[in-house]
């Protein structure tokens, strides 16, 4: 999943009714200083707007900047980037596959050194490092209303890892059926960027279908500028919708979303896949139903599946979601997309559990306020680095940067380095934290919020949080006066 950053201007987008894409990679300082300045953003060569577009408020046009900035800061280390990803990455591979330190050194002196294989089972991203638990937590039966947000961030952090390891820990570990690996195609990228997986398992006598979709990779620049960009499209009565996750999910270039694709396109598109198999499984099981998950990137298009569903008026699968799970979810859309995708889940009485933990970074990308175009919609799961949670309406600190948040922001980071060492004594082994867990929670010290989106603290919070609170909204949680 990645912006756009080339071309904009050439692609059909007769599908929307207003669109605003930003073009960072050739924007010069001059250029990039006169938006400050000027109304006329359409005049800017970076900004593709319709004819005659205006932005009067001085609001928009200095967050449009910081965007543009922060894309291009992106662009220009996403080699670096990427080199010290497949470092860390290496490294503890190249060990794992040689038996550790010391039968490493062996096999080097005796020439029977072992490569890593980045597609076998026992290959692990730099997600993979950062949390290597497998197995579902044994303490947390189908009747408790942790269950399903429990197995559905294992499955979000699993989708970070091959279609091998992501199947060994479905069939081995979770004791599940693992149906499909999604790797799809994305128009405007012409690359596969989209990943995923589809498993099945049971919630009491009921089989449950989870649908995952992969998240930001912490090394992969694009993904990053991803959450901070800010173009969009506006789709007929859904709203404004972030234009990187429209094409990550299946957008076409020429045709925007039809409701069918051409039988004869050879390239999958996510929506479509992920679609149809839904429909041949529970065409076999009409008493199933099916859960959307992700962290990041992926908890973005999780949201957006079952609006892009309703679209199409696929009234017979949405009345078989379960429910949208997400966590560490960016913004997706503007107000109106908002109620739109509320009153979807709402009529077919499907759940939506929007996990935030503490200083998290990315539930509070693309930038909200008054006159923004991206909003958050329904409750906020809240939970503290305690792992205390509560039901908000919005996460506290909701736009990251805050003078007055910053002190405890940083002090919270301190916390959370000295907790990695005792959470093992506190909770048990299970809760150990990896040398690279640990190596982002010193990196925290220097930017608060950015360990705080990982994995880890979201499969904690689901295993340690209070079960009552899985089931309350922000409505019963201000009415029985809970904290």
């Amino acid at each position: 999943m990645a912006t756009e950053i080339t071309g904009p201007k050439t692609c059909d987008k007769s599908f929307c009714e207003d669109h605003l894409l930003l073009s960072p990679k050739d924007v010069g300082l001059w250029d990039l200083t006169k938006l400050l300045f000027s109304k006329n953003i359409g005049n800017r060569k970076f900004i593709d707007v319709p004819d005659g577009t205006t932005e009067e408020s001085w609001t928009r046009r200095i967050v449009i900047f910081i965007s543009i900035v922060a894309q291009k800061a992106l662009h220009l280390g996403s080699k670096p980037l990427s080199w010290l990803g497949s470092a860390v990455e290496f490294m503890p591979n190249f060990m794992a596959a040689n038996g550790g330190f010391f039968k490493l050194v062996s096999n080097i002196l005796s020439g029977k050194m072992v490569l890593p294989n980045s597609e076998s089972p026992d290959y692990s991203t730099s997600i993979g490092l950062w949390d290597i638990r497998r197995d579902l937590d044994s303490k947390i039966k189908h009747d408790d209303p942790r269950y399903t947000s429990a197995l559905a961030i294992m499955a979000a952090k699993c989708a970070y890892e091959n279609e091998a390891y992501i199947k060994e820990t479905v069939e081995k570990h979770w004791e599940m059926e693992f149906l499909e690996f999604i790797d799809c195609w994305n128009d405007y990228e012409e690359d596969s960027t989209t990943q995923g997986f589809m498993w099945s398992g049971k919630k009491g006598d009921t089989e449950l279908i989870g649908v995952c979709f992969r998240g930001t990779s912490p090394f992969n620049a694009k993904d990053w500028s991803s959450d901070v960009d800010l173009s969009w499209y506006e789709l007929p009565s859904i709203g404004k919708v972030h234009a990187g996750f429209l094409k990550a999910l299946g957008l076409q270039k020429s045709q925007g979303w039809p409701n069918d694709i051409q039988s004869d396109n050879p390239k999958l598109y996510a929506y479509y896949v992920i679609r149809q198999k839904l429909k041949q499984r529970l065409a076999n099981n009409p008493y199933a139903k099916f859960l959307v998950t992700g962290h990041s990137l992926g908890a973005a298009l999780s949201v957006l599946f079952p609006a892009i569903l309703a679209y199409h008026n696929e009234n017979d699968l949405l009345s078989k979601l379960e429910g949208v799970y997400t966590f560490g979810q960016p913004r997706v859309g503007d107000h109106k997309f908002g109620e739109y995708t509320k009153e979807v889940l709402r009529t077919h009485g499907s759940r939506y559990l929007r996990f935030v933990y503490c200083n998290d970074l990315v539930p509070r990308v693309p930038f909200d306020s008054s006159d923004a175009y991206f909003k958050h919609f329904g409750d906020c799961h809240y939970y503290n680095s305690f792992y205390k949670g509560q039901v908000l309406p919005e996460e506290p600190n909701k736009n990251y940067f805050s003078i007055l948040a910053i002190i405890p922001m940083f002090a919270n980071a301190f916390w959370e380095l000295l907790r990695s060492f005792i959470m093992y004594y506190q909770n048990g082994p299970e809760y150990t934290e990896t040398y690279t867990c640990r190596g982002w929670r010193v990196f925290g010290l220097l930017i608060a919020g950015l360990p705080a989106h990982g994995p880890p603290d979201y499969i904690n919070l689901t295993r340690l949080g209070s079960p009552e609170l899985f089931l309350m909204s922000s409505t019963d949680q201000s009415s029985n006066g809970v904290n």
